[in-house]
């Protein structure tokens, strides 16, 4: 106890010389100890006791200015326990003034105190203090009195600091009493869904305040929504939202599904998803409420805008829970209309005003208007009155047609959007094995004028006889129109189980047109069971000892439908990567686990680690219990109710060659993208070059079946380089001959060493000059790694012609 005695000491001296700074000092010092007999609260409260009021409001005020955290206001809140606030204002005004700065004000006692002393003398609580107040009485426990004092009236209806919300508040004053009530109102949007009592009261007030001007207004304040903070505040980013005002978001998105239903409010609901879902580093996604409000809103909306929107975010949201909400919200549209959910999908993609496959022409004034969709980039062609071709539009159109050019722009942005998320859902299509009558199929895939961008670039099984779309019809690999009968069945061409010879073929066709695939479906990597997958029978090794970087595989394993989760360095369980396959009953899974021990090397902030090692690949029936190992153990054991048996992977040989190609293929992806072996400034092996070897053999060494892919094409592209004489592929290098070295760049990692001696050369991918990769003809997009090795080479040609002096320094002798 003598730890005590010795602080009660020294706290007792401090009093009684007056000393408050020094004693503020103590203070703190002790709310930073962890030994609760040092930290005695209650007798060092009972010597502050003893001391006058106004020395106590001045170590109070001493505290709280000597750091911006929550514990100089802990501390605060204990000093002055029991002193009546009331008679001392000045200290509260400037107590407030610091609390109007916190996002959550964590001494929530003293905040109820402050708030009623300055009630009390008759004052008002100025907004920013109104926010804090709601902003903690969100969070806080024992919070009844905070509500009271909330519910008096003359507050402001949202709190200030963002720009939408201070953008409603300006707007207010001179929009009417009843928006007054319609904003009051959203604002009470506490729950997943509107009640009826709910609804019907929002719809009264659109009634009230006009629908076309609700719809006008709503939108423009629901289109601020994500916008930085005008008035920062410690504990909330400035990427989050205001967990107060966020309700109020989620009522206006409400009462727009209420509305008569326009394309620009689905548009506005889409992005408001996509805005919710930006993630925040350390904290996630900003906020999913919002996103499954803004879901349930399109849900609500009627015409065909609506679908769309659900559609391409099903196809986009990587958020476990909001991918949910999306899958349900189609499911309900499905059911209403007697289709399956993969038809809604289907017949819910727009045309954003093209007329045929690609292009869409308008007449705007004395201008014509084309769009173009060419691969995945959409553009704008325009002709003047004299029917020249122009680079922009003629003055005239931006002078006297501005809303139908914005339009024209709007379109062309839901195109960019829209493309990826089809590409991504016709990639999904292999393992779905979807088919469709002909007629059926030619509507919706080959002509349809947004879809058939991509379908067009396809192979396609008509009947059992494979096909793609050239100079104006369906032709066989040998080039011979195809002319199905109406009853033939469609399906997409995948090359497993295909000969060779018409792998080949295919891949000669393509390039023979000139076509770029959305995706690798000719070149598409086929991965067989090798010996020793066969020996281990029910597990992969083939991925297994990687080092990955922990949030790009996060983000590329969601993207691909895979079940990720977050692995912090706690005292926790995880469970794998997990990808559910109901069309097969299956369940693949990915064994990884936390790497290091070093909390700050090892993690973020927030406690998630920066790597993970890659262990297995199993097969499990759909139903089966799940794995579950500690964040930095990979000791798998599945996880049992009272009295079930486990259950045992399925043999590989077992699992069907489709379904083990495309989930190889995943994880050579994960592992391919987001190993720390790519990074070209990770030569000395990161943090205490623990990763050396690693990155080493990761580098330079074997090649992966997508990088064997790369190799198989660059066989191809090679001699029809501009620099095709200077290039020689060997083994698991591009040969780059310069003129002051040779270059061998790995097919793998496109990382490169230098001649006689195997220097190692860094060039951060960005240095490239990326237009390399432009000049030459591929036939699939997609392939970030095969750009790079292309733009290094057509660089690390002219070597003497390099100026960037990072690069210089190690090429020169």
């Amino acid at each position: 106890m003598l730890g005590l005695t010795n602080t009660a000491v020294r706290v007792r001296e401090l009093v009684e010389a007056g000393d408050s700074e020094t004693l503020a000092a103590e203070l703190l010092r002790l709310a930073e100890t962890h030994d609760p007999q040092v930290r005695d609260w209650s007798l060092i409260t009972g010597i502050l006791d003893s001391s006058s009021e106004e020395f106590r409001i001045q170590v109070a005020l001493t505290v709280v200015r000597s750091a911006d955290s929550w514990i100089p206001d802990s501390v605060a809140e204990i000093i002055l326990d029991g002193l009546p606030l009331d008679r001392h204002l000045d200290a509260v005004e400037t107590l407030l003034a610091r609390a109007a700065g916190f996002g959550t004000y964590y001494a929530h006692t003293l905040l109820i105190r402050l708030a009623d002393a300055w009630l009390g003398a008759g004052r008002t609580l100025p907004p920013a203090m109104v926010g804090v107040m709601r902003r903690t009485a969100h969070n806080a426990y024992g919070r009844d009195r905070l509500d009271e004092i909330l519910t008096l009236p003359g507050y402001p209806a949202l709190n200030p600091g963002e720009e939408w919300a201070d953008r409603v508040l300006a707007d207010l004053p001179a929009l009417g009493g009843e928006w007054d009530a319609l904003v009051a109102h959203a604002v009470t949007a506490t729950s997943a869904k509107p009640s009826t009592r709910w609804e019907k009261q929002a719809r009264r007030l659109l009634d009230a305040v006009g629908h076309d001007r609700a719809r006008d207004t709503i939108s423009g304040w629901l289109a601020l929504v994500g916008s930085p903070r005008t008035m920062p505040v410690m504990y909330l980013d400035d990427a989050e939202f205001d967990p107060y005002n966020a309700r109020g978001v989620r009522g206006l998105a409400w009462m727009l599904a209420f509305l008569p239903s326009r394309p620009e409010g689905a548009r506005l609901l889409g992005n408001l998803v996509e805005t919710a879902l930006r993630k925040v580093p350390g904290i996630g996604p900003r906020n999913p409420m919002l996103a499954n409000a803004a879901v349930y809103a399109l849900s609500r909306m009627d015409g065909e805008a609506a679908p769309a929107q659900l559609a391409r975010l099903s196809a986009r949201v990587t958020y476990k829970g909001t991918l949910k909400v999306l899958g349900t919200a189609l499911d309900a549209r499905a059911a209403t209309l007697g289709l399956s959910r993969d038809e809604v999908e289907e017949l819910a993609v727009p045309t954003y005003g093209l007329t045929e496959v690609g292009r869409g022409s308008r007449v705007i004034g004395d201008a014509a208007a084309e769009l173009r969709v060419t691969g995945t980039r959409t553009s704008m062609v325009w002709r003047n009155a004299a029917g020249r071709e122009v680079k922009a539009p003629p003055a005239s159109v931006r002078r006297d047609h501005a809303a139908a050019l914005a339009e024209m722009k709007t379109s062309a942005k839901d195109i960019d959007k829209m493309l990826p998320a089809q590409a991504e859902r016709l990639d999904q299509l292999f393992l779905a094995q979807r088919s469709w009558p002909y007629a059926t199929w030619r509507e919706r895939y080959l002509d349809h004028p947004l879809v058939g961008t991509l379908g067009r670039r396809l192979i396609w099984l008509v009947g059992d006889v494979p096909c793609a779309y050239a100079d104006g019809t369906l032709r066989r690999v040998d080039d011979a129109p195809l002319t199905p009968t109406e009853d033939a069945v469609v399906r997409l061409w995948h090359p497993i189980g295909r000969d060779v010879e018409e792998v080949l073929a295919w891949r000669d066709w393509l390039e023979r047109h000139g076509i770029t695939q959305p995706f690798k479906q000719a070149h598409r990597e086929v991965y067989l069971l090798t010996a020793a997958e066969e020996n281990t029978r029910f597990y992969s090794n083939r991925y297994a000892a990687h080092i990955l970087r922990q949030h790009q595989f996060h983000a590329l394993a969601a993207a691909r439908g895979w079940h990720d989760k977050l692995r912090l360095m706690v005292d926790d369980s995880y469970p794998p990567a997990t990808r559910e396959l109901p069309r097969w009953g299956l369940r693949a899974e990915f064994w990884i686990e936390g790497v290091g021990d070093d909390y700050g090397a090892d993690t973020l902030d927030s406690g998630a680690y920066l790597r993970l090692s890659t262990d297995q690949v199993r097969f499990y029936p759909l139903g089966a219990p799940e794995n579950l190992a500690h964040a930095y153990s990979g000791g798998y054991e599945q996880w049992l109710r009272s009295g079930a048996d486990p259950v045992w992977p399925i043999p590989l040989n077992q699992v069907p060659p489709l379904v083990f190609s495309e989930i190889m293929r995943d994880v050579d992806l994960f592992v391919g993208v987001s190993s720390v072996g790519n990074d070209p400034t990770w030569q000395d092996g990161g943090p205490d070059g623990r990763f050396r070897e690693y990155w080493t053999s990761y580098s330079f060494g074997e090649l992966s079946g997508t990088a064997r892919t790369r190799r198989d094409l660059l066989a191809r592209l090679v001699p029809r380089l501009a620099i095709a004489d200077r290039c020689t592929l060997e083994g698991r290098f591009l040969h780059v001959r310069g003129d002051i070295r040779t270059y061998k760049i790995h097919l793998g990692s496109g990382n490169i060493l230098m001649t006689p001696n195997d220097q190692y050369l860094c060039i951060v991918p960005k240095q490239a000059p990326e237009a390399g990769a432009g000049q030459v003809f591929l036939p699939f997009e997609g392939d970030r790694v095969l750009a790079v090795i292309l733009s290094k080479a057509m660089l690390l040609s002219r070597d003497t012609e390099i100026t960037e002096p990072s690069i210089t320094r190690q090429i020169r002798p």
